[in-house]
């Protein structure tokens, strides 16, 4: 099983990661918990370019694709193994990270990049997506306003799009991706996605 969680920065996603391995370790339960992009040697290289703060004059197909060549090398490297173990895999963002926020932040062809996805995944789909829901003015409040990342930097009016794109993405996939309130204590929104996981 994949499971991944989505949001805009600040939403609390990596707290809830880690109270869901809290769990699985608990129930011991076999999984890897990896983010995006990062989690491997070539992949944290990638991710070392797109989140240098001085890397300003990326453009936006080049981030697109340098999101996507990450994401393959995840997918071959360390999901696909894991999944073939009978592993559960958690994924700290995921495809529709590329969409909301190369599509719906920077204005870049969703269906293009809805391709590009599909090449670099290889068919394989969370079975469940957790998007925690803030908004930006939230978010701006959580986040540091120092030593933000080149991401972290892009500015209000492109976390609006950001955010929008993610409750688009969330009602075209309604069975696979659950919206939950990132406003909410962090044992009820636990508790929202042990019950989704039908998980005791």
């Amino acid at each position: 099983m994949l499971i991944s969680f989505e949001g805009i920065d600040g939403c609390g996603k990596t707290t809830q990661i880690n109270l869901l391995k809290e769990k699985f370790d608990f129930q011991e339960i076999k999984y890897i918990s990896i983010r995006e992009p990062g989690s491997t040697p070539i992949s944290e290289q990638i991710r070392d370019i797109l989140l240098n703060p001085r890397n300003t004059e990326i453009a936006s197909e080049t981030e697109s694709l340098l999101f996507a060549s990450a994401r393959a090398q995840i997918i071959n490297e360390i999901i696909i193994p894991a999944l073939n173990e009978d592993k559960i895999v958690i994924c700290d963002r995921f495809i529709d990270s590329t969409i909301a926020y190369q599509g719906y932040g920077r204005g870049m062809d969703i269906k293009k990049l809805e391709n590009i996805n599909l090449f670099a995944i290889q068919k394989v789909i969370p079975q469940f997506t957790f998007y925690l829901d803030i908004s930006v003015e939230e978010s701006q409040l959580r986040l540091s306003q120092n030593g933000l990342d080149r991401m972290e930097s892009s500015g209000y009016k492109f976390f609006n799009k950001v955010r929008n794109g993610y409750l688009q993405i969330a009602k075209s996939n309604n069975k696979r991706v659950h919206v939950i309130n990132g406003l909410k204590s962090r044992e009820d929104i636990f508790s929202s996605i042990l019950s989704i996981l039908e998980l005791d």
